[in-house]
């Protein structure tokens, strides 16, 4: 039953719309000194971003936030925050997907192909990782144990640094849902437009000038009996006019 709840929250991930406020890659650019203090004090961090995402009710907590088997049998009630304490410590891994679930589901986030691409680059390091070593352990070779090693470090230092840049990124939307980063602009209501109906005699002027009635002289045209602009009242009408052979 709890796994087909987790397969369906899966299936319902992938339909959300929203977008995180800052993607992996420039997680770091956003905040570099959260960003830095989450990779040297990574279970702290992970402790301190879980109970911020509970609006600081620890009531509310569950063990990996109700996403594993062991969510709910672990006596979270009696004492959460040594539970939430183990949790980062022992299943620090856990620990980060399931703030980062929690926050999905709440705001309708979803991952983006970016941000899955090096989620899974990571994954697929540490299995090679882990495959090389069971290779150098069955051969015995010094150059394949070698290699296992490097790969190794490789895959940890690009699991710390993910990790780093996924907790800096949950910092960051809880810093938006928080209102830190000013009100939200509000959208203005435009303005309500008319239809023009059968039964209206003159049709509304929507975004255009009223025109003038019939036999109104039009705006910028002078009035019959007045000079045109830009002649001077002596000088009109001009010398010669009109000319000889028409009546006047």
């Amino acid at each position: 039953m709890a796994s087909q709840e987790s397969i369906e929250k899966m299936q319902a991930r992938q339909n959300y719309r929203n977008l995180w406020h800052t993607d992996l890659m420039r997680s770091i650019q956003a905040d570099t000194p959260y960003c830095c203090l989450a990779l040297w004090c990574a279970p702290c961090v992970s402790y301190l971003l879980r109970k911020r995402a509970l609006y600081d009710d620890m009531s509310r907590y569950t063990c990996c936030a109700g996403y594993m088997p062991c969510s709910g049998r672990c006596g979270e009630s009696k004492c959460p925050e040594f539970c939430l304490c183990t949790e980062v410590f022992l299943c620090f891994g856990n620990s980060v997907a399931s703030t980062r679930f929690l926050l999905q589901d709440e705001f309708n986030i979803q991952t983006t192909q970016c941000d899955n691409c090096i989620i899974g680059f990571m994954f697929c390091l540490q299995q090679i990782a882990c495959i090389f070593s069971i290779v150098a352990m069955i051969v015995g070779s010094d150059e394949i144990q070698e290699a296992s090693q490097l790969l190794s470090c490789l895959a940890d230092f690009v699991y710390c640094t993910v990790c780093a840049c996924m907790q800096t990124q949950h910092k960051i939307e809880m810093d938006k849902r928080d209102g830190k980063f000013g009100p939200q602009p509000a959208m203005a209501v435009p303005p309500m437009q008319q239809m023009s109906r059968i039964d209206q005699q003159v049709p509304p002027s929507v975004g255009y000038a009223p025109q003038p009635a019939y036999g109104q002289p039009a705006q910028g045209y002078p009035a019959p009996g007045y000079p045109p602009t830009g002649y001077p009242p002596a000088a009109y009408p001009p010398p010669g006019y009109p000319p000889s052979g028409y009546p006047k």
